[in-house]
């Protein structure tokens, strides 16, 4: 008896744009709290949660399926990182009661933020090899954590508050752009917005 195998390869769409698009919107709502626009976290907690965390875990599960490592790391490293500070900042505002808002320590905060500063670095050295809009947004990533623990740590807080906040601007604009590039260049079929091609150094 003949068996006959086939392989069916379904094809999917790139995730990125969706992903970056919540990485944007999450960060431009962040950064006018840290730059001093507009006041408080309660509104911006929705964001964290459905931009930031559940947009880039979408983007995540898919990137997995089209055998995307870096991609599905990155993506599902900070959507877990927006569920996280979702959650903080409603233990903050007494959601899960009043002890446990009394019991926070800033500084565990920082302690994660530095473990999210090293989680960025070594991403950083990936998306060289990427493109260069991705590495940007990376290195902007990079200074955003840097501030975030600096401050936690009131080491400096003042200046690195500000590095915090304008790095996180930076990170929404540019995130525009690679989301805008994602959509547009699939869209087009060409290099309607240019994303920068790969450094070469580490992978040719």
């Amino acid at each position: 008896m003949n068996t006959e195998q086939r392989q069916v390869k379904i094809a999917t769409a790139d995730p990125s744009a969706i992903g970056l698009f919540g990485l944007a919107m999450v960060t431009l709502v962040a950064s006018t709290q840290k730059l001093g626009w507009t006041d408080g976290t309660s509104f911006i907690i929705p964001w964290a949660i459905f931009l930031g965390a559940f947009a880039q875990l979408f983007a995540c599960i898919h990137d997995a399926k089209k055998g995307n490592t870096f991609g599905t790391t990155a993506f599902g490293g900070y959507a877990f990182f927006w569920f996280a500070v979702g959650t903080s900042w409603m233990i903050q505002h007494g959601l899960f009661g009043e002890s446990m808002a009394q019991g926070a320590d800033p500084h565990q905060l920082g302690v994660a933020f530095v473990g999210y500063l090293i989680f960025t670095l070594f991403m950083t050295i990936g998306a060289m090899e990427a493109n260069k809009v991705l590495f940007i947004i990376f290195v902007l990533i990079d200074f955003l954590f840097l501030g975030l623990s600096m401050d936690s740590f009131g080491i400096a807080s003042h200046v690195m508050h500000k590095v915090a906040a304008v790095s996180e601007f930076g990170i929404a604009l540019v995130s525009f752009y690679g989301s805008a590039a994602s959509v547009l260049n699939a869209h087009f079929g060409r290099s309607f917005l240019p994303i920068g091609k790969p450094f070469g150094i580490f992978k040719k």
